[in-house]
């Protein structure tokens, strides 16, 4: 059950619940609730703010909720939208077939934890990792450029779209894109969005790693495409199962994480590089690669292999990024680069879409990576995440043997682990945000049946070591109650 589902459900039960009361009478704790529908401290949370918007309760900081006192003429019978179902239903030759937007699994690194909740969910660098500063200066530079608030180029500044293309074609750049293959995009996730509604129809089938991000999934199924899986091990996407899957589906896209993927960390071995795209390109099909995590290597990550884009004269491979995950949440500026016929299409969704990124945005992000501070930035986030990583393996290990890491990534802002058998996922998730610390699942990460339990637990959002050692105790406390008997194991931690 998804966390949205959830808070409907308890506020409708709460809903009926409440009419037991008198006006004024106090509704039982918070925690009484969790301990009563077994649920989150997010979900009670939301729950009771959803009903004090309906004005059912009002609720007093410190002092719990209360039923609201009447007042005003009698609400009105909520009206019928049964009739929503069939309209927001795909209409196809034999009749409506029932389609769903499913967020959740993006939603989860996105909500805003409970305080006091350790965040191994999050998605992004905590705020300490976060350049403020030199992004607080570089918008304000732009802001006093000349033209900072006027209309930008709809493929974006082409000074930026040529320092994306740097960024891509790497050392030398003879067989990279240029500045004009590049459009720029409100981040990533628009980016992930323009590429597959380009390449892609309804219906299509679309081939991505398993495990994989599951934005990308939730992409796919909201432009009615077909997530189809193709297993990666610890040297990233299997070649031969990718031709098979290509043979076995007709599709004419894949989309991967060469670099540090999402969720196992792995990266492409340097000998299956090529053969991905030789064996797309001769299925006729393109490669969308997610280069996300680029800026994100560790500072023992050594030499980087150079994009799939940084050699394809023929147009296989359509490359993005991002400088978001490397910078804040809200500085939303990405970019696309293609070559061909294609990218006159994706020019012309992202122009439908979004008509241009912001140019104070844009203006911005130009200011920062022409800055000293970006490679001092770089710099910093490397030697930062290395030892988060490093803590959190080893803390793991010691604390929660049962849960079996991957190998530690030298790159990216998690580690991926997996639970014993038998293990019940939203029991363990549940588990741990009541002890205090928020963990992704990992079913979300699958668009087909897992082949096991797994969570994703980040080390990035975390304020440093201890902030992870506290953390990992709070997960031990949970497992010891939601892992199979046995199951939990390790040194206790000292409180």
């Amino acid at each position: 059950m998804t966390e949205r589902s959830s808070v409907a459900d308890l506020a409708k039960t709460l809903r009926e619940e409440v009419d037991r009361y008198s006006p004024g009478e106090r509704l039982p704790s918070s925690r009484a609730l969790v301990e009563r529908y077994r649920v989150s401290p997010v979900t009670v949370s939301r729950a009771l703010a959803q009903l004090a918007a309906e004005g059912v309760v009002v609720t007093r900081p410190g002092a719990g909720a209360y039923r609201a006192e009447p007042s005003g003429p009698a609400k009105p019978a909520p009206g019928d939208t049964s009739w929503q179902e069939v309209a927001l239903s795909a209409q196809t030759a034999a009749g409506p077939v029932p389609r769903s937007v499913d967020a959740s699994g993006v939603l989860v690194t996105l909500a805003e934890p409970p305080p006091g909740v350790i965040e191994f969910n999050g998605g992004y660098l905590h705020p300490s990792l976060q350049p403020e500063r030199a992004l607080a200066a570089a918008l304000a530079r732009a802001g006093r450029r000349p033209g900072a608030w006027n209309r930008p180029p709809t493929d974006g500044l082409f000074e930026l779209r040529a320092w994306f293309a740097r960024q891509i074609a790497g050392p030398g750049g003879e067989g990279g894109p240029t500045g004009a293959d590049v459009l720029i995009t409100a981040g990533g996730q628009s980016a992930l969005t323009t590429a597959l509604r380009a390449l892609a129809p309804p219906g299509a089938p679309v081939l991505v790693e398993s495990p994989t991000y599951p934005g990308m999934l939730a992409v796919a199924r909201a432009a009615g495409q077909r997530p189809v899986p193709v297993p990666v091990d610890a040297d990233g996407l299997r070649p031969e199962l990718l031709g098979a899957a290509l043979r076995a589906t007709g599709a004419r896209v894949l989309v991967c994480q060469p670099l540090f993927q999402n969720p196992t960390g792995a990266v492409l071995a340097r000998e299956r590089r090529r053969e991905v795209v030789r064996i797309a390109r001769d299925a006729g099909a393109f490669v969308v690669e997610d280069d996300f995590a680029r800026s994100l290597a560790h500072e023992d990550a050594g030499a980087l292999p150079p994009p799939l884009a940084a050699d394809d004269p023929d147009g296989v491979v359509v490359h993005l990024r991002s400088l978001t995950k490397i910078t804040s949440p809200s500085l939303r500026v990405g970019a696309l680069a293609a070559r061909g016929p294609v990218l006159e299409r994706l020019r012309a969704i992202h122009v439908v879409d979004q008509f241009f990124v912001p140019r104070p945005l844009q203006e911005a992000a130009l200011e920062l990576v022409g800055s000293p501070a970006w490679p001092r930035h770089l710099r910093a986030v490397a030697a930062a995440l290395r030892p988060r990583r490093d803590h959190l393996a080893a803390e793991l290990r010691r604390q929660v043997p049962a849960l079996v890491q991957a190998a530690a990534p030298r790159g990216g802002f998690h580690l991926w682990v997996r639970a014993p058998e038998g293990t019940d996922e939203a029991a363990l998730t549940g588990a741990a945000l009541r002890a205090g610390v928020a963990v992704t699942p990992g079913r979300p990460y699958f668009c087909a049946e897992p082949p096991a339990v797994h969570l994703r637990l980040g080390f990035a959002a975390t304020a440093g070591t201890a902030e992870i050692t506290e953390g990992v105790r709070r997960l031990r406390t949970a497992c010891a109650q939601a892992l199979p008997h046995g199951a939990g194991g390790g040194e206790p931690a000292p409180a």
